[in-house]
């Protein structure tokens, strides 16, 4: 019993912050397309924070379980895209960007309200320790990842939208046809090299280098702000 209740403990530690920071994220989306011309998501009911609405089954059950299984060093997940449609905003080609840019900022003032309780808690001189602090540390450390990895300018991911915007128009229609290989890329990134480098040893980690250490630093430096 000690530990089905250890296990069911460290899952809510680490599936209830990733629940929200999706879920959050997704609704970020959609708000910020509603305020920026297009109320496609709000129309459809995307606009909400019940996380039913927003549950993609591989991108947020069976993804998070395979990279569990495979030791991947990297749990995360994602919902079913926000319907957006670029020719309702206002300013079809800057609004994307913004609405892409939600997703990632809502991942950020979340982990600043998880800092922000932790500094509380110190203040109140609350144990450093315990179920809440546990969940707490997580919901940073998943909001940095999320943010970090959306920010890759890969499309369909949030950085490779708006790396559309930046690019001279041109360029960033000609990188919009390349969101098919882009999903490719990452299923290799997330999936398929994490077994291939356990297997041949290659020494060489994209996940560390790419995402999960600038998460544990951006980690440390939301962290460090709850020091007395």
């Amino acid at each position: 019993m000690p530990e089905i209740e250890q296990f069911l403990q460290t899952l809510a530690i680490w599936a209830l912050p990733l629940i929200l920071a999706i879920t959050l994220h997704e609704a970020a989306h959609g708000y910020a397309a509603k305020e920026l011309g297009d109320p496609t998501a709000l129309e459809l009911g995307r606009v909400s924070l019940n996380p039913l609405r927003h549950v993609d089954p591989f991108g947020t059950v069976v993804l998070p379980g395979l990279l569990l299984l495979l030791q991947a060093g990297i749990i995360f997940g994602y919902a079913k895209p926000v319907p957006v449609n670029p020719a309702r905003l206002r300013d079809p080609r800057w609004g994307m960007a913004w609405v892409a840019l939600a997703g990632p900022g809502s991942n950020l003032a979340q982990a600043l309200v998880a800092v922000l309780i932790m500094g509380a808690m110190n203040a109140a001189g609350m144990p450093p320790e315990g179920f809440l602090r546990s969940l707490l540390i997580v919901m940073v450390y998943i909001n940095c990842l999320l943010a970090i990895l959306n920010m890759l300018p890969v499309l369909p991911l949030d950085g490779g939208r708006v790396l559309v915007a930046l690019l001279p128009p041109a360029a960033g229609a000609k990188l919009q046809t390349f969101s098919r290989q882009g999903v490719i890329l990452l299923l290799i990134l997330f999936l398929a090299w994490p077994l291939l480098n356990r297997q041949l040893e290659l020494g060489f980690d994209p996940l560390s280098l790419l995402i999960t250490d600038p998460a544990r630093w951006l980690t440390g430096v939301f962290l460090s702000l709850t020091a007395p």
